[in-house]
């Protein structure tokens, strides 16, 4: 029998709220579930077309991208043919969804509606998180067992490559300066990147923790938050140092 997926969005309260009122406020509520029945296994990344209302998920283990209509609360398409797709970004400039797949390394192309492959590159094996450049219209794509891959937007061609010392999860771009920060859980650090030089600048490495998937950067605040799984922590470093000036550990019996 085949299991049906759903997905849940939730959406944030206000943060505004009085401190006296806070901790009585829930945080998140749930606003909609959306039942994917032709999906099994477990889903990796999404992107959202926010002008049409539509979600893109990778359904990595049943090798499909789902195309959600938030509207109308289904399902609408469903591409096939793709090797566990993982990272996608949505560009909403040019209506283009890039795709990387981790089976066959490559980045995929998509646009229209319905959704139709229109180029394909070489990433590089494995490849998996996807970040978009929108001020020089690159892509960067996690792969391998340590490196991100530079790719030329608008033609879809290679544009360099920049090693790392093992594969890279979660990373984030700034957008007033030239660095990259990205998660290397196997080598139990974070790699400061120069996107313009392509070179590392910096190897962070977390002394108090492992296993470094999601980061969060906020750039105001000169601030990377980092949660890693063992143990359950949330890391908060920042930009300018590399040190860490916040740890926050959670149970795990308290997180489910």
């Amino acid at each position: 029998m085949r299991r049906c997926c759903f997905l849940c969005l939730l959406i944030s309260a206000s943060l505004t709220l009085a401190s006296t009122h806070a901790q009585d406020k829930a945080a998140l509520r749930l606003v909609q579930t959306i039942p994917m029945p032709n999906v099994e296994g477990r889903i990796d990344h999404m992107a959202v077309d926010l002008a049409h209302k539509r979600l893109y998920v990778a359904a990595l283990v049943n090798n499909t991208l789902e195309v959600l209509d938030l509207r109308a609360g289904k399902v609408s398409q469903t591409v096939t043919g793709l090797k566990e797709p993982q990272g996608m970004v949505f560009v909403p400039e040019t209506g283009i969804l890039y795709v990387a797949t981790g089976g066959d390394g490559k980045c995929y192309a998509f646009s229209g509606d319905p959704l139709t492959r229109t180029s394909e590159v070489d990433a590089g094996a494995d490849a998996d998180n996807i970040r978009y450049d929108a001020a020089a219209k690159k892509l960067y794509v996690g792969y391998g067992s340590g490196a991100l891959s530079i790719i030329d937007a608008p033609t879809l061609k290679p544009a360099g490559s920049i090693q790392l010392e093992g594969h890279p999860e979660s990373f984030q771009l700034e957008k007033s300066g030239p660095r990259v920060y990205v998660n290397v859980p196997t080598a139990r650090q974070i790699a400061v990147i120069d996107r313009i030089k392509q070179i590392v600048l910096a190897r962070w490495p977390l002394e108090t923790a492992q296993s470094n998937f999601p980061m969060v950067l906020i750039e105001a605040s000169h601030r990377i938050l980092v949660a890693t799984r063992k143990p359950a922590k949330l890391l908060a470093l920042d930009t300018a140092s590399g040190k860490v000036v916040a740890d926050a550990e959670k149970p795990m019996s308290s997180m489910r």
